[in-house]
C-alpha cells in the first residue's frame, strides 16, 4: 500500500473532495540526518574584512617601490662617454604616465607630483596581472 494519496481533480465537485491523509509518521528509532540551512552569501564587507585580517601577517614585510620616468638603449661606448650635464633621452613624453613597480613588477602608472621640494607620484591607474 502506497503512504500517500492522490486526488482525481477531473471528477471534483465543489468542495467535494477530501484532503489526503497524511503519510505514515516513522516510528520513534527511525534515522535522520539533520539538514544544515543554507547558508547566506557573505557580502562584500565580510569578505574584505576577512581577506585584510588574513593579510595582518605580510604588513611588516618590506617592498620596493620604483618609478620608471622613462627607458632609453645605447651601448657601451655611448654611455662611457657621458659626463657631468649630459643628457639621456627617455622614450617617455612630458606628460605621458610613468611606471610604478614593486618587486620589479609593473602594478600601477602613475604621474610626477613635488611634495614638500621633494618628488613623489601620484597613481592614475592600477595595473590588474593574470
Amino acid at each position: 500500500m502506497d503512504d500517500t494519496e492522490s486526488i482525481d481533480f477531473e471528477n471534483l465537485e465543489d468542495g467535494a473532495a477530501e484532503a489526503p491523509t497524511p503519510a505514515e509518521t516513522p516510528p520513534d528509532d527511525a534515522e535522520f540526518e539533520p539538514v544544515a540551512a543554507p547558508q547566506p552569501e557573505p557580502s562584500v564587507d565580510e569578505e574584505h574584512t576577512a581577506s585584510v585580517a588574513g593579510l595582518e601577517a605580510v604588513y611588516d614585510i618590506p617592498v620596493q617601490i620604483s618609478a620608471v620616468l622613462g627607458k632609453t638603449t645605447m651601448q657601451v661606448s655611448q654611455l662611457l662617454k657621458l659626463g657631468r650635464g649630459a643628457v639621456v633621452e627617455l622614450d617617455r613624453k612630458v606628460g605621458e604616465a610613468i611606471d610604478i613597480y614593486v618587486n620589479n613588477r609593473l602594478v600601477a602608472r602613475g604621474e610626477v607630483v613635488v611634495v614638500n621640494e621633494r618628488l613623489g607620484v601620484t597613481m592614475t591607474e592600477i595595473i590588474k596581472s593574470d
